[in-house]
């Protein structure tokens, strides 16, 4: 992989992580949501701009990622942008005092190993 292909896809990892971060910041703005209060709560959240910054992320995420299309197969970067999941669990535990059960642990080195296993050449 190239500097410019893994420099994309660390991108696009990034920019799919601050874009998660920031809308669950929103959407921690929000109530629980039921069914009589749908249509409030969606028109609250238009006015949150922590879910429109996420989105923005996500956006600029997506053209990263459509560029790396473009320059590695997608047996390589559909997987790859699994690290994203990493990434997501490690910020819930660090921001949002999540938990890390020791089987996500596992599961979150399967998926680095997986990942490093497809980036190596043949």
């Amino acid at each position: 992989m190239s500097w410019t292909s893994f420099l994309l896809l660390l991108g696009s990892v990034l920019t799919n992580v601050i874009g998660q971060f920031f809308l669950k910041t929103g959407a921690l703005k929000l109530a629980q949501v039921n069914s009589r209060e749908l249509l409030h709560r969606l028109l609250d959240s238009i006015l949150i701009p922590e879910l429109w910054i996420g989105l923005s992320f996500y956006g600029v995420g997506a053209i990263a990622y459509i560029l790396l299309l473009s320059k590695v197969p997608l047996s390589i970067a559909g997987p790859s942008i699994s690290l994203s999941y990493v990434c997501s669990v490690m910020m819930g535990a660090i921001f949002f005092n999540e938990s890390i059960p020791i089987s996500r642990l596992v599961g979150l080195g399967m998926i680095i190993c997986g990942v490093i296993l497809l980036m190596v050449k043949e």
